[in-house]
């Protein structure tokens, strides 16, 4: 993805599609971790010993940034996705990068939790952990509780991630199947001093569901956990149910284990995303209407809802930009289906607009990963349904059968930015463009 420069921006007319683009870019830049972390470490005074965990999407980035910004040597373990580290040399001989599976673990997350688990526990008083968390982290670092296997956790991340439930309530589940998450890396880690900085990627950001919480005391319990399973009709092996019913699987108290003496920063998040969004698209003179950075509806209808709006502010004949965070959710009905959220959320948006004139839209993960497959998201026009028609592409089956990337595929308008290395999750802006001809 290119972003256009501010000089095509400001100097002719761009295009709809060149200025959701660049409303894009700049909310990428907003987030990233040269941005946001510089602030927070060199506010870090000294220790004897700094061990560096990095974890999640943005996780090589952010450990790229603290090598460059902390003094003195650093040693420890970045743990992220394949595809999203940083080249040679930008990560010091001491810090050590290894890949997992996402979004279900593998045998290298397993390998990863437990080499980061053996690092924290031969910290002293005198050291610190530095944890640096980005989403994605839950499936990349994973140690099954007692008695539940790593088929087991690969079944049960499956069947949640199809069930419709949001991402706190999925990482409630997680944190209480887990050996190192609901704060349970902090306690491995006393008597040392922890300071979490977390890119969130949850609605609401609560450091404790970002990546689990590894270092973060956790407020849910056991009971929630088994709530969640209950509300979404999820089942699951016999080992989790009987792992969610021992009371020895709680997740840590925080006075009582150490946990409160941490410190914990959110450094970014969706909020900062799209203040820098709106704050490029009124300086190109639109109107911008903020719809939160907490959304997380069912995407095809969190999209046919904000159709809705769109529609009503286009009747002013003015400039809009609607802006929108959060995690949308999809209930995935076809398991051989291609697609994500945003996808969906783009689909259920244009059936609604029904081509109507002026309207542009684009939503896309801010890791650079919409679901599981190579695009960001997409973004469609007045004219997506005529061309969708044109190619015998039906968009109400795209939804009914999950299969949104294809269909986006097939019309060339996925956007695809490759791995963005931060993460704060949806990013959706709906562009109205003016009609004077109706303005009053």
């Amino acid at each position: 993805m290119r972003k256009p420069t501010r000089h095509q921006l400001t100097s002719a007319p761009p295009s709809p599609r060149q200025t959701l683009l660049a409303l894009f870019e700049e909310a990428l830049t907003a987030i990233s971790a040269r941005e946001v972390l510089p602030p927070f470490l060199q506010r870090m005074g000294g220790y004897e010993r700094t061990l560096v965990i990095a974890l999640g999407k943005g996780a090589a980035e952010m450990a790229a940034v603290a090598a460059e910004r902390l003094p003195g040597r650093l040693n420890g373990l970045v743990i992220t996705r394949a595809g999203h580290g940083v080249s040679d040399g930008r990560l010091p001989s001491g810090i050590r990068m290894m890949e997992a599976g996402h979004p279900v673990p593998d045998a290298e997350s397993i390998a990863a939790a437990s080499e980061a688990l053996a690092m924290a526990r031969a910290l002293g008083p005198k050291d610190r952990l530095l944890m640096l968390v980005s989403g994605g982290g839950s499936a990349l670092m994973a140690m099954p509780a007692p008695g539940v296997t790593l088929a087991d956790k690969q079944l049960l991340t499956q069947s949640l991630l199809r069930s419709g439930a949001t991402i706190s309530e999925i990482n409630c589940v997680r944190k209480h199947l887990s050996r190192v998450k609901g704060g349970r890396l902090a306690v491995a880690a006393a008597p040392a001093k922890v300071v979490t900085l977390v890119i969130s990627d949850v609605p609401g950001d609560d450091p404790s569901f970002v990546a689990s919480g590894p270092t973060v005391a956790d407020h849910t319990t056991l009971a929630d956990a088994r709530q969640v399973l209950d509300r979404y009709g999820v089942v699951v092996p016999m080992s989790v149910r009987a792992a969610l019913e021992d009371a020895g699987n709680e997740t840590p108290e925080a006075d009582s284990l150490g946990i409160a003496g941490g410190e914990t920063h959110i450094v970014a998040c969706a909020r900062d995303a799209l203040a820098a969004s709106a704050r490029l698209a009124e300086s190109l003179g639109y109107k911008v209407t903020d719809l939160g950075d907490r959304l997380q509806a069912e995407a095809r209808y969190l999209g046919a809802g904000h159709a809705g709006l769109a529609l009503r502010l286009a009747a002013d004949g003015q400039a809009h930009v609607i802006q929108s965070g959060g995690e949308a959710t999809v209930r995935v009905t076809n398991p051989d289906g291609c697609g994500g959220r945003n996808l969906e959320y783009l689909l259920g948006l244009a059936i609604v607009l029904d081509g109507a004139p002026g309207i542009h839209a684009i939503a896309c993960d801010t890791d650079g990963i919409d679901g599981t497959e190579n695009s960001a998201g997409a973004i469609i026009g007045p004219d997506t349904l005529a061309r969708a028609a044109a190619l015998g592409l039906d968009p109400h089956a795209a939804l009914q059968r999950n299969e949104s990337y294809r269909f986006f595929e097939q019309l060339g308008d996925l956007v695809v930015t490759g791995p963005t290395r931060t993460n704060v999750n949806d990013f959706r802006a709906i562009l109205i463009e003016a009609r004077p001809d109706i303005a009053g």
